[in-house]
C-alpha cells in the first residue's frame, strides 16, 4: 500500500476519529472543530477572530457561530480590541484552559502510545517526514490556506 493519497485517507481518518472521540471532558461534549479552535486560541496569545478563522481556513460566518456556542459553554472570552474596537480578541476563559490542557494531555498520551510500538529512530523519521510533509503542502499553490 503506497498510494499517498489513501495513506493520507486513512492516517487523517484515523486522526479525526481519535479527536471526535476523545474530547468529552468536564461533561461537555467537545467536537472536532472545537477542539481545533481551543488549540489555536491557546497556542496564539489574544488571538483576532480572524486569525483564527484563517489559520484554521474556516469562514469568518461559520467560525462566529462556533464562538458563540463555545461562549455559552464558558470556554471563551470575547473582547473588543482596544486599539480597534471591531476586531474581537479570543481568549480562554479558566475553564476553557482546563478543557484545553485536558485534550492536550489526551493527544500527548495517545501519541505517545503510537510512537512506544516505534524506535527512536522510526519515531524521528516519522516526525522529520511529517514535518517535511506541512512545509511542502504550505508551499503548494493548488488548495489550502497555509496553517503555518
Amino acid at each position: 500500500m503506497n498510494n499517498p493519497r489513501e495513506l493520507l485517507q486513512i492516517l487523517a481518518r484515523q486522526f479525526g476519529l481519535l479527536n471526535k472521540n476523545c474530547c468529552q471532558i468536564s461533561g461537555l461534549d467537545i467536537s472536532l472543530i472545537h477542539s481545533h479552535i481551543l488549540y489555536e486560541i491557546d497556542r496564539q496569545n489574544m488571538p483576532s477572530m480572524q486569525k483564527v478563522a484563517e489559520t484554521l481556513g474556516v469562514d469568518i460566518t461559520t467560525f462566529s457561530r462556533q464562538i458563540q456556542s463555545l461562549k455559552k459553554m464558558n470556554l471563551v472570552k470575547k473582547t473588543s480590541s482596544p486599539e480597534d474596537g471591531r476586531v474581537y480578541l479570543l481568549s480562554l476563559t479558566t475553564e476553557g484552559k482546563f478543557v484545553a490542557g485536558s485534550i492536550e494531555k489526551m493527544m500527548n498520551d495517545y501519541l505517545d502510545e503510537v510512537f512506544s510500538f516505534m524506535n527512536e529512530f522510526e519515531k524521528e523519521t516519522v516526525i522529520r517526514s511529517l514535518q517535511l510533509l506541512n512545509t511542502s503542502m504550505q508551499k503548494s499553490k493548488m488548495c489550502c490556506t497555509p496553517m503555518g
